[in-house]
Parts: C-alpha cells; sequence; structure tokens
C-alpha cells in the first residue's frame, strides 16, 4: 500500500462512529468554505468548489449543509475566517509528512501540530524540506469489479494520466483540472468508486516492512487527523499489504 490515499480509504470503509462522522462532516464543510470564500460561490466556474461539494456529498453531507457553507464563504452568510496553514514534518522511519490545516487561530494550530509529532517520535520541518517529495493529482479509487482494459478505455479519453493495481483496488491519477471529467465519465459509464479527490502523491516511498513500524506512521497519522483544525495529512509510506492486515486486526 503507497501514501496516504488508500489508508484513508481503508479506514472509511471499515465505518465511522457517530463522532468520526460528525468530525469529518466538520472538515469538509470547512473546506467547503474556504473554496467558495476563494474562488466564488459558483461550482461551475470554481474547480476546487466543485471537488469539495463532490468530496461532501460522497460523505453524506446534508446539501443545506454544504449550500450555507458556501454562502459563508461568499459572505452571504456571517461566519469564521480560517486561513491555511501548511505544516511539514518527518514520522518514524523518515517518513515524509505534509500537514494541510485551515485554522482561525494560527498559534494553536501550530502547537498542537508540534506536539503530536514530539510525541508520536517524529519531527517538525521548514517550510519546503519535504514538499519537494510530493505533487498534486486526481485521484481516484476503484474496487476491482471492472477490468483493466475496460476502465482504461474509459478513463484514458477522460484525462487519466496512470492505472496502478493496488492489490484489491485501482487507482486513477489525473491532472487535477481533469479529475472532475473523469469523475463523470466513470459515473456515466456505472462503474462504482470509492473516492475521487484531489491530493497529493510522493515521488519517493519509504518502505514500512514491520508491523511495528507500521503502527508508529500510522498512529501519528491518525492523531494528526484527529485534529480539529488538520484537513489533510499525506505521507510517502509504502506498507506491503500483509503488514496492513495485520495493523487492521
Amino acid at each position: 500500500m503507497s501514501g496516504h490515499s488508500k489508508w484513508a480509504t481503508i479506514k472509511h470503509k471499515k465505518g465511522a462512529q457517530d463522532k468520526a462522522r460528525g468530525k469529518l462532516f466538520a472538515k469538509l464543510i470547512r473546506q467547503v468554505e474556504v473554496a467558495a470564500r476563494e474562488g466564488g460561490g459558483d461550482p461551475e466556474s470554481n474547480p476546487s468548489l466543485r471537488a469539495m461539494f463532490a468530496k461532501a456529498r460522497d460523505s453524506s453531507v446534508p446539501l443545506d449543509t454544504i449550500e450555507r457553507a458556501i454562502k459563508r464563504g461568499t459572505g452571504e452568510l456571517e461566519g469564521v475566517k480560517y486561513e491555511a496553514i501548511n505544516y511539514e514534518g518527518y514520522a518514524p522511519n523518515g517518513v515524509a509528512v505534509i500537514v494541510e490545516c485551515l485554522s482561525d487561530n494560527r498559534n494553536r494550530t501550530g502547537s498542537d501540530v508540534r506536539s503530536i509529532f514530539s510525541k508520536s517520535g517524529g519531527s517538525m520541518a521548514e517550510p519546503g524540506a519535504v514538499s519537494w517529495q510530493f505533487h498534486r493529482k486526481g485521484v481516484v479509487i476503484l474496487p476491482k469489479k471492472v477490468s483493466e482494459d475496460d476502465l482504461m478505455l474509459i478513463a484514458l479519453d477522460a484525462g487519466a494520466e496512470d492505472l496502478q493495481d493496488q492489490g484489491d483496488t485501482w487507482q486513477l491519477t489525473s491532472d487535477p483540472s481533469d479529475l472532475g471529467r473523469l469523475r463523470e465519465a466513470l459515473e456515466e459509464a456505472g462503474i462504482e468508486f470509492d473516492s475521487a479527490e484531489l491530493t497529493l502523491l510522493s515521488t519517493t516511498t519509504v518502505p514500512l516492512d514491520t508491523e511495528g513500524d507500521a503502527k508508529r506512521v500510522l498512529r501519528l497519522i491518525d492523531a494528526l487527523e484527529d485534529l480539529d483544525d488538520v484537513q489533510n495529512v499525506y505521507a510517502n509510506f509504502d506498507i506491503p499489504d500483509h503488514i496492513i492486515e495485520l495493523v487492521e486486526a
């Protein structure tokens, strides 16, 4: 399992408790609001908002809740002003980590993130220290209910750049601007997918070949994601499927 996208999918498929679902809703609503503030409230002319709108709906966020978030972003409704802040660091075993936050209190958020890195055996890094190892892409994770040839025929015409075998799933990647087109093509073809979102993919990976190493890294990742201000966490680990099975158990 390479990187964080598939780990997030695994956790989602295991089923979130009400508390976890509520936390996810809050994060998605915040992302919708900021996307609307930065690019306008029309999803058709704001690709970031269109992607966040779709992600929120995929997670069953009520439509009226999303619409209120858009209105807060455009200033039609009063709301808290959030600032986008990124942090970089290293998890155990030298795994590179990028933490994307939306915060109304930079000092609080920075302190919380630094504390988790320290307590989990990791360390913070200077801006730019690890970000060069990642590039932003559209990523679609699909169950293997469709053949590779059939999937490639549809995906390539819709802007997909690559298809990778992730064991029990396929991973399609695209330029960020083509994610919406790729998603629509899959939906029109009746092809189910687990997730479709903009993400950061690593150009290099760090192998974690023991259960202990995997647990240490994933413990840090999960702790960061549990912070209210943290929206996304990206890491360049590579964990074999048999190790993931041990971790899940």
